[in-house]
């Protein structure tokens, strides 16, 4: 990849340019998180103490997307090695396959308590920071603190998710378990308006004792609140569940795609289903077919959909299942599978490998540090419950199990379910190119595909990758293009077989940040259109 920093003249993009920066950069989904994250870094800071600090900040500025009872994942190259943290939470031990069906679920309830597993988000933080961090643990906390208490600007897209999520929330938020979530984010019904000013005591009050001692979320006052809150309301996270909980630091999987390597965490995680997807798109030349052509729209969604039927067959919590993740990257498989895309759309059906609500983040440093980071709830809010006097939305991540007996991600007792947050990293012959991801549940690696291929295949900078219009594969042969997607591509795709939705609002195509390092050791970086985004350096 070399270092392009052009703009291209296409018809669908804003032209806007990159940001370029000599010492550093950061880039969220929420200029007040970016701002905070570059304030530790013009303190002596590491990539990680910046993303930390701005990944606490948009727990209190961006609430419709994540939280402090959020999980969250990290991909981090320290200058030399790439690391890995896996920081999802497991299901309380009271949630077995068995309590479900008693209670008459058919399926993963997506809201309320049943829908809780531990959060991990806390314990994140405190891991990174313990490993990479350069300022004392509680600086990263000052700037959300402050916008906590002393208030914030809603930024207008923020705005528009809380007002649609809290419209929507009405009916099923009425249960006395749901009355906190009013009381904080909806008082009286009414959301906040673009610009208007948000507080949040309780959010200060828990970031000043998790600043102090992170372990407090799990065995301190604020574990027992939470478990005392659903002791009271129905709810059957204990504080033995918080107490339990530890991150995992793992080594990240890979893919290699056209002289370039793709990394992602490992399962329970859905990052294999885009290097799955790369794979299979490798033995096409997809630079051969402009980038708004019909082809390579065609080639990269009819990828994405075998990459998807493997994924949602197999991944799981790997300390209760054997995952194929060497048969599902295998180089063999992947031509296989790349044999069932013809010129017409299909519904694939999984293969038989060999055996063997969310925001992203990244920063980079004037040392090379850089760290690809992702935190969320879940649709949105998360599961609707907050701890009274906390400001602690509770993530609804179990959600992404199944109930099925038969499957291997099945909800079981400390288990971890299938995730959709995934942080990407891009290298070069070994060699760290940067930080990439987005939001938007199932869209994640659909966007990870498609920022890969924008980058290696048709050679777009950090922005204009960013800024050209996506597809989602939706289900079986439906697929949702954005507006900005030119009209012969749409009639051509239809031609095909595809089932196609033009969806005018860009939230449900994913909200995505990119940082690049370039041959002379400055960074360049893009920030989502489709958000309050905003990529800042020095």
């Amino acid at each position: 990849m070399t270092d392009n920093l052009r703009l291209h003249d296409l018809p669908y993009a804003s032209q806007r340019t990159p940001v370029v920066a000599g010492h550093g950069m950061v880039a969220t989904s929420e200029p007040l998180a970016a701002q905070a994250g570059l304030w530790m870094l013009r303190q002596g800071g590491s990539a990680v103490d910046a993303a930390i600090a701005a990944a606490i900040t948009l727990t209190v500025v961006e609430p419709t997307s994540n939280g402090i009872g959020s999980d969250a994942f990290a991909l981090v190259w320290d200058g030399v090695k790439l690391h890995g943290l896996n920081g999802s939470g497991r299901a309380p031990a009271a949630h077995t396959a068995k309590l479900f069906s008693n209670e008459g679920h058919a399926s993963m309830p997506q809201r309320g308590w049943r829908s809780v597993t531990v959060p991990g988000a806390p314990a994140t933080w405190r891991d990174l920071h313990a490993r990479f961090g350069k300022l004392p643990f509680a600086t990263l906390f000052e700037p959300a603190i402050d916008y906590a208490r002393n208030g914030f600007p809603v930024g207008p897209v923020t705005a528009e998710a809380w007002e649609v999520l809290a419209r929507s929330y009405r009916a099923p938020f009425s249960a006395p378990a749901f009355e906190p979530w009013w009381d904080l984010f909806a008082p009286g019904g009414e959301t906040p308006a673009p610009g208007a000013i948000f507080r949040s005591e309780g959010h200060a009050w828990t970031l000043e004792r998790i600043a102090k001692d992170a372990w407090d979320f799990y065995e301190g006052e604020i574990a027992e609140r939470i478990g005392a809150f659903a002791t009271e309301t129905g709810g059957l996270v204990a504080y033995t569940d918080l107490a339990a909980h530890t991150s995992t630091w793992v080594e990240p999987i890979s893919t290699s795609y056209r002289g370039h390597e793709v990394w992602e965490i490992p399962p329970n995680g859905q990052g294999i289903a885009a290097l799955t997807a790369l794979n299979i798109l490798e033995g096409f030349e997809l630079a051969k077919h402009p980038r708004e052509s019909i082809e390579s729209y065609h080639l990269q969604i009819e990828a994405m959909k075998l990459a998807f039927a493997d994924t949602r067959r197999f991944v799981a919590d790997m300390d209760y299942s054997a995952v194929p993740v060497a048969g599902m990257l295998d180089r063999a498989y992947a031509t296989e599978r790349r044999r069932l895309i013809g010129p017409r759309a299909s519904t694939p059906a999984p293969g038989a490998p060999p055996a063997g609500g969310t925001v992203y983040l990244c920063a980079a440093d004037s040392d090379g540090m850089m760290i690809s980071m992702i935190q969320s709830n879940y649709l949105g809010f998360g599961s609707g419950i907050v701890i009274p006097g906390t400001g602690i939305s509770l993530q609804n991540r179990g959600a992404g199990f199944t109930l099925d007996p038969n499957h291997p991600n099945c909800i079981a007792p400390g288990k971890r379910p299938y995730h959709t947050i995934i942080p990407g990293f891009l290298t070069q012959g070994g060699a760290p190119i940067g930080p990439f991801g987005l939001m938007g549940g199932y869209m994640q690696p659909q966007g990870h595909v498609q920022l890969i291929v924008n980058q290696v295949d048709y050679g777009m900078n950090p922005q204009a990758a960013l800024d050209a219009p996506r597809w989602q594969w939706t289900e079986g042969r439906n697929v949702a293009l954005e507006l900005a997607v030119p009209d012969h591509i749409v009639r051509g795709l239809v031609s095909r077989g595809h089932g196609i939705e033009v969806r005018p609002h860009p939230a449900s195509f994913g909200k995505g940040q990119i940082i690049r390092r370039m041959a002379n050791g400055a960074y360049v970086a893009g920030s989502e259109p489709r958000c309050d985004g905003c990529a800042v350096g020095y």
